[in-house]
């Protein structure tokens, strides 16, 4: 089953690089890149209640009361990304601008990782990895040089 998840997780990636290049281009196409995020995150939040609705449950929100404040500024965080990456992605372009999220991440992933923040399950950096990055990096290099 994890090789199913793994596949639908590159899928997502797929769909994630789609929908901020559609922003992207609205914000071109406006002008505003910030009046364009706006609009997506509007009607994403009208479809996350929508598909939040289909789950509720009474009392759910109740746990809120033992989350800590600080994680629900994970949303302002996400609008922010989402505008800053519709924002550059004209500029830079949609190879070098995605190639360079995901090495980003990558490098996120293992430190959130090895020290097993936020509830992620430890896993230690080695020196493997270390190399493994280091040859990711210079890859994002190559595969965003351009004459």
């Amino acid at each position: 089953m994890k090789g199913v998840s793994l596949v639908f997780s590159i899928f997502l990636g797929i769909i994630l690089a789609l929908h901020l290049s559609m922003n992207g281009k609205v914000g071109a196409s406006l002008g505003n890149p910030r009046v364009a995020n706006a609009v997506f995150w509007c009607i994403g939040a009208f479809v996350a209640l929508l598909i939040g609705a289909t789950g509720w449950q009474s009392g759910v929100l109740s746990g809120l009361k033992g989350v800590s404040p600080w994680l629900l500024t994970a949303g302002g965080l996400g609008a922010c990304l989402v505008f800053a990456i519709a924002w550059l992605l004209p500029d830079v372009g949609a190879r070098a601008m995605f190639i360079s999220l995901i090495a980003g991440q990558v490098l996120g992933g293992m430190i959130i990782s090895h020290f097993g923040w936020l509830g992620s399950p430890t896993q230690r950096i080695t020196p493997l990895n270390t190399i493994g990055a280091l040859v990711m990096l210079a890859g994002v290099a190559l595969a965003t040089y351009s004459k």
